[in-house]
Formats: C-alpha cells, sequence, structure tokens
C-alpha cells in the first residue's frame, strides 16, 4: 500500500513570497476600510478579516526567515497567540500592548 504525502499550498514559499502576499492582503484592507459604515460593525468584519489574514502571512514570512520549518508553522494552524509568542522569541519588537492585541485576538475566537 502506498501513503501519499500530502503537499499544502504554499508549503514552498519563500519568506518573500509570503511578505509580498501580506502586502497584497494589507492594500485590500485598506480598501475594505473605506467600505464601512459609521455606526454598522458589520460592514468592517471583510476590513477585520483581511488584515488579520495580513498580519498571520507577516508573522509567517519572518518564522520562516528566521529557520521555522512549514510544518512548524502549520502546527499553530491559525493561533495568532503561538505566531506572535514565536516571532517575539525570533526577535520580533513589538510594543507590549500590540503584542497582547494579537495574542488576545486568538483567545477572543475560542469563546
Amino acid at each position: 500500500m502506498v501513503i501519499e504525502e500530502r503537499k499544502y499550498p504554499g508549503e514552498f514559499a519563500s519568506p518573500r513570497q509570503l511578505h509580498e502576499l501580506a502586502e497584497e492582503y494589507r492594500k485590500a484592507a485598506t480598501l475594505l476600510l473605506q467600505l464601512g459604515r459609521p455606526g454598522k460593525p458589520l460592514t468592517r468584519a471583510p476590513f477585520r478579516l483581511s488584515a488579520i489574514h495580513a498580519i498571520e502571512l507577516y508573522l509567517t514570512a519572518l518564522l520562516l526567515h528566521r529557520g521555522y520549518s512549514p510544518n512548524q508553522i502549520r502546527k499553530m494552524q491559525h493561533d495568532l497567540s503561538a505566531r506572535t509568542e514565536h516571532a517575539l522569541e525570533a526577535g520580533l519588537r513589538l510594543r507590549a500592548k500590540t503584542a497582547k492585541h494579537l495574542q488576545s485576538l486568538s483567545s477572543q475566537k475560542n469563546v
């Protein structure tokens, strides 16, 4: 019986490619923010999702650049708290308030 090894999209992406993709999501978030309407928080949801995804991609690019394997990063799933913690250990410098906010995004999602 032959066991086929699964390949994941982006498994061979370089840190630079992931950074470029993050830039595209950041640009999209900026455009989506303009569609939000005052007093209607749900109209800002697409902006928020794109911005969070951009942050996840930036953190992933940094971790790859610092020597983490795609498999190690994939095991973090979409946990921004874990990615932030590892990125800080890898030398990312963030204000304490920013790091705490990024880490809280994962815990709010699980409530």
